[in-house]
């Protein structure tokens, strides 16, 4: 704290101008920092500007960090389930075509040849259910042919935010009930699909108009069966991803209120006012001015008492 002290003929000792440039020094370094939070826009530079604030400010910047890389996760996800379910309603359509075209085959006005001809054209549906099965990946993994698995961790917590998005069309999913412990979406290779134990759709290309098959009037109705069964347990599956997709877009939109809550918490620990810097600023440099005329003239003063001497 600067006194004001008189005895000015003391003149081995200016102490009025040391008090002029303690302040002058001040009003300096006050200016720098201003200066320095104007074209940072950060109060918090260091750790030493708010000891307090530098931990919290940086607390917070790694949490969002966190909460940022959960949005990419989440977004991932997303990515799975939306084309997951999109072959997934494209499997549907195909399979309702080839239980349309084996309902019309057991009409009694449906001859050998038609039949057939249903039987063959239900069949290249059959088959594009295998292409739609083999053109559903996501980062050069299939997502339907039972193998993918992945986790995704959706929050900052992993302890309870993990989510395991397990796309194996092989077996029942545990978060929901079919009528089998198959459901194997490679059509043109096994005799288990849509978890219907028996329905081998390979068998629609072997109708013929020596052996009816599947397309009998023995098997039609036990045909029929099948692909309904089918069809219903195709849509479960879509239904359960349907269900993760939804957990999804609320991970989002909780994702997307933490991360700008968080800014805003950092931003009004961390940030300048710059409207406060400024008016400090121009308070800083009147008082540096101020400083600067009071130093020269506490400089002159020991020149007056010189001419004592010289006299």
């Amino acid at each position: 704290m600067p006194f004001a002290i008189g005895g000015n003929a003391r003149i081995r000792t200016n102490t009025p101008a040391e008090n002029a440039y303690n302040a002058l020094d001040a009003s300096n370094k006050d200016i720098a920092l201003r200066q320095l939070r104007l074209s940072t826009g950060k109060r918090i530079n260091n750790a030493g500007d708010d000891v307090a604030g530098y931990i919290t400010s940086r607390a917070l910047t790694a949490r969002n960090g966190a909460l940022q890389a959960a949005l990419l996760a989440v977004g991932d996800a997303q990515n799975v389930s939306n084309i997951t379910m999109d072959s997934l309603e494209s499997i549907n359509n195909l399979l309702v075509k080839v239980k349309d075209a084996a309902a019309q085959a057991a009409s009694g006005a449906s001859g050998t040849d038609e039949k057939v001809a249903l039987a063959k054209a239900a069949y290249r549906f059959a088959q594009q259910v295998q292409t739609v099965v083999d053109s559903t990946v996501f980062g050069g993994r299939q997502l339907l042919d039972g193998t993918f698995s992945a986790a995704f961790v959706i929050g900052s917590n992993a302890s309870n935010t993990l989510l395991t998005l397990n796309v194996d069309l092989t077996k029942t999913n545990s978060e929901f009930n079919v009528d089998s412990n198959f459901f194997d979406a490679n059509a043109m290779q096994t005799n288990f699909f849509g978890g219907i134990t028996g329905l081998d759709l390979r068998d629609l290309n072997n109708v013929s108009s020596s052996n009816l098959g599947v397309f009998d009037f023995s098997n039609i109705q036990t045909t029929l069966t099948s692909l309904a069964n089918a069809i219903n347990n195709v849509n479960k599956v879509a239904a359960f991803v349907g269900g993760i997709s939804n957990r999804l877009d609320s991970q989002e939109s909780i994702l997307n209120n933490q991360i700008v809550n968080y800014n805003a918490a950092i931003s009004r620990i961390e940030d300048a006012d710059v409207a406060k810097e400024q008016l400090q600023l121009v308070k800083s440099q009147f008082l540096q001015q101020a400083s600067l005329s009071s130093l020269a003239q506490a400089n002159a003063n020991p020149q007056a008492f010189l001419k004592l001497i010289q006299g």
